[in-house]
């Protein structure tokens, strides 16, 4: 079906692409794509595009990169486009004056089921706290973050040995699809959005996503063993939950882990004890039970199996992890 209404798409991450890509593979027609300004990144600080950019690029589209969403020129370059609807996926906080701009509105695609897992990082801290189950939800913005009408959503299983970086590849082709559900369906003029404070949730159940910080990273051996096992799932490959091998003679080695598994256990030893046979498995005493280590990341090197980074360095029986 072809459509005559317009499209402004904002986005950044590889999560957003693949909206993108769905957009105009469908041949809607967007006017203009935002995203951020080019930064250093790397250990080169080489300047670089964000995903969207490269991909709106690719697709010859018209791309805007502000440093302030607020800034007169980028409102009337906005305001000229003259935008039918205006689509986020995963991008920053816009000025009431930039998601009341078009006709039929701003939606935004989010990551979780909401009300549950608002903010920034719900799939994150979906694994995290061991959910099974997620989803994918459309909603018109309002002046409030992550809380304005539901258009539709989307219920996604989570698998138990999921990572972060598994999940996010499922959502974001899911999530694609209901971005194209839900732009035709307004465009159609069908829309029936349901107002978030409707939907039948103890609010005490509901659970919050802020933005993965450092502390949130650190490995806690004291917790019990399924904890950090989904500490470990959320946070890979980005940004990475880690721990810190202190060696006999009191040498830290900074580790970033990536995959490990779980052996219940009764023990009596303290947590954050290492055993090793010095070739083939390094695990870690928890709460209850024992942490198999399997894919690593010493800093500065090259993310390994346990089995070659056993090789490269003499632990034994008297380190320990903090």
């Amino acid at each position: 079906m072809n459509y005559n209404q317009s499209i402004v798409f904002f986005g950044t991450p590889e999560f957003a692409v693949a909206s993108l890509d769905a957009l105009v593979n469908h041949h809607f027609f967007i006017k203009a794509v935002v995203t951020t300004p080019d930064k250093p990144s790397g250990r080169g600080k080489k300047i670089t595009a964000s995903p969207l950019k490269i991909k709106a690029m690719a697709y010859n589209l018209k791309v805007l990169q502000p440093e302030n969403l607020s800034d007169d020129e980028f409102l009337q370059s906005l305001q000229e486009l003259n935008a039918d609807l205006f689509i986020v996926v995963a991008f920053r906080k816009l000025p009431i004056k930039v998601w009341q701009m078009p006709a039929l509105g701003t939606f935004n695609l989010h990551a979780s089921l909401l009300p549950d897992y608002r903010g920034a990082a719900p799939i994150n801290w979906a694994l995290i706290n061991g959910e099974t189950e997620t989803g994918v939800t459309t909603f018109f913005l309002n002046e409030n973050i992550d809380e304005g009408k539901i258009i539709y959503s989307e219920k996604i299983s989570i698998n138990p040995e999921e990572t972060f970086g598994d999940l996010y590849n499922k959502m974001k082709t899911i999530g694609s699809l209901l971005l194209i559900k839900t732009v035709e369906t307004i465009f159609l003029n069908k829309v029936k959005p349901i107002d978030q404070k409707q939907i039948n949730v103890n609010p005490a159940s509901l659970h919050k996503a802020p933005k993965i910080q450092k502390a949130d990273c650190k490995i806690v051996w004291e917790n019990k063993s399924v904890d950090i096992i989904n500490k470990i799932r959320g946070l890979s490959p980005l940004p990475a939950a880690n721990t810190i091998l202190i060696s006999e003679n009191n040498v830290e080695y900074y580790l970033r882990v990536f995959k490990a598994k779980a052996e219940i256990s009764e023990h009596n030893e303290r947590s954050g004890k290492i055993f090793t046979d010095h070739k083939t498995f390094l695990k870690i005493s928890s709460l209850d039970g024992y942490i198999y280590l399997t894919e690593i990341q010493m800093a500065g090197k090259n993310k390994i199996a346990v089995s070659e980074f056993l090789r490269g360095y003499a632990i034994n029986n008297n380190w320990k992890a903090l």
